[in-house]
């Protein structure tokens, strides 16, 4: 695809990388993390409250961790001393504290705020270092970090720090970082397909869709080309680009054909689809909330250890990260496909729903209600009511636990598989029972 050659970008820029040419340098120009930037919210008060105080930024890459603790800085005219945790150790903590002193003790005072980033690489004894500074005030802590600091960060340097939670950025915020990054100098054309091809590439991350931007324009650049369109966007990525839109419909046909397959008890076919959704970037924490969902809907109480095998899965992902959190999901993915299926549960929901949602709004029968107070007892609040444990084998054999006006419903009908048969044998002699008692069903 030729075109006019592109001029040469600015000598001055080339030695400063997209990411860091664009990073904003007001609080305004921040795109994205509303909930916390947006008028009113946390961050924001903190920003104009004139008072800096230690935090902790938790959110995935990209996602805008460094520039708010740069721009912390800059509207408390702070000394910024950036550390990292991946680098550095205790003899960096020595010098930004000796720093942080000399700003504190000049003719000048300054505050300090010490930025470290991936914080949760620091070991116990390293990130202890900082309490007693961080106790005296002698600066303000800010830790970034993509794992969850419950785990990650001692609680006493937790305890002195508040926690934001950062999102990822949504399409439509990348969508304004492309733009704002189209008007750059000696920037190629990109087509609308091309540009939903990057922003789902980059996966709410905006740092990768800056540095992919840059490593395209270099490529265009020597192709001498003006434009950028998707057919070229694929050829010069290749297995780098996603192979699906992870927000179109090859994405939901994929989480679709993942959760057939464990529904279908085919657990070679769930795991394909599994590490397809992973190999093609798909979120390891959206396939984790899926079999959760899964879980429920299609086992349910024919093996209740799944719902729990499934939080684990999630937690341990949470603990290890990629790659090694995804062998956790792994093994839940085997387990679910494995174990005895029943939508029962997920079925009775349904119908009650859609019973209560036809039904008028009846009263509380008077026996099934709470008498705390003596004025109740005397209005025959809970008058009648029968105490289950009190009754053989903890059953109030007739009882009525439904308002007046309904008859006896069976929105859930256990399956003869897994644990649901025993549950199920469990309710037959149960009716037989209220049928003997009197209760119609």
């Amino acid at each position: 695809m030729p075109g006019a050659k592109v001029p040469p970008a600015d000598s001055a820029s080339l030695h400063v990388p997209l990411p860091e040419r664009l990073r904003p340098r007001t609080l305004g120009e921040v795109v994205g993390q509303q909930h916390l930037l947006g008028e009113g919210m946390p961050l924001r008060i903190a920003f104009e409250s004139g008072q800096p105080h230690s935090l902790i930024l938790w959110g995935p890459p990209g996602t805008g961790k460094t520039t708010i603790a740069r721009l912390m800085a800059d509207s408390f005219d702070a000394q910024f001393i950036p550390v990292s945790a991946v680098l550095g150790g205790v003899k960096d903590i020595r010098e930004a504290v000796e720093l942080a002193q000399k700003a504190r003790d000049s003719l000048t005072p300054q505050g300090t705020i010490v930025f470290v980033d991936e914080v949760h690489r620091f070991n116990k004894s390293q990130q202890d270092a900082f309490l007693p500074h961080v106790e005296s005030g002698l600066f303000t802590f800010i830790g970034a970090t993509t794992e969850n600091p419950s785990f990650e960060v001692n609680s006493a340097l937790l305890s002195r720090a508040a926690v934001y939670v950062l999102q990822p950025l949504g399409e439509d915020d990348l969508k304004k970082i492309l733009d704002r990054a189209s008007a750059e100098p000696a920037q190629p054309a990109i087509e609308s397909e091309a540009q939903q091809q990057l922003i789902a590439y980059a996966d709410g991350d905006a740092r990768r869709l800056l540095n992919t931007l840059e490593t395209l324009t270099v490529a265009a650049r020597a192709e001498r080309l003006d434009t950028i369109n998707a057919a070229w966007l694929q050829r010069v990525l290749g297995e780098r680009l996603r192979r699906y839109d992870k927000g179109g419909e090859q994405f939901y046909d994929t989480i679709s054909a993942l959760h057939k397959a464990v529904r279908g008890s085919d657990p070679d076919a769930a795991l394909y689809w599994l590490v397809r959704m992973l190999d093609g970037g798909a979120a390891p924490r959206y396939l984790a909330r899926r079999m959760v969902r899964m879980a429920s809907e299609d086992i349910g109480l024919a093996d209740p250890r799944a719902l729990r095998l499934a939080l684990d899965a999630a937690e341990v992902y949470e603990r290890l990260g990629s790659p090694e959190g995804e062998l956790a999901l792994a093994e839940c993915i085997v387990y679910l496909s494995v174990a005895p299926k029943s939508n029962a549960v997920y079925n009775a929901y349904k119908a009650a729903k859609a019973f209560v949602k036809q039904d008028t709004t009846r009263p509380v029968p008077m026996h099934l209600r709470n008498a705390p107070t003596k004025l109740m007892r005397d209005l025959d609040y809970g008058k009648g009511y029968r105490y289950a444990h009190d009754e053989q084998d903890a059953f109030a054999a007739g009882e009525n636990y439904l308002p007046e006006g309904i008859l006896p419903q069976q929105f859930y009908q256990p399956v003869p598989r897994g644990l649901e048969i025993r549950i199920g044998e469990k309710l037959t002699e149960l009716r037989r029972r209220n049928r003997e008692a009197g209760r119609s069903e």
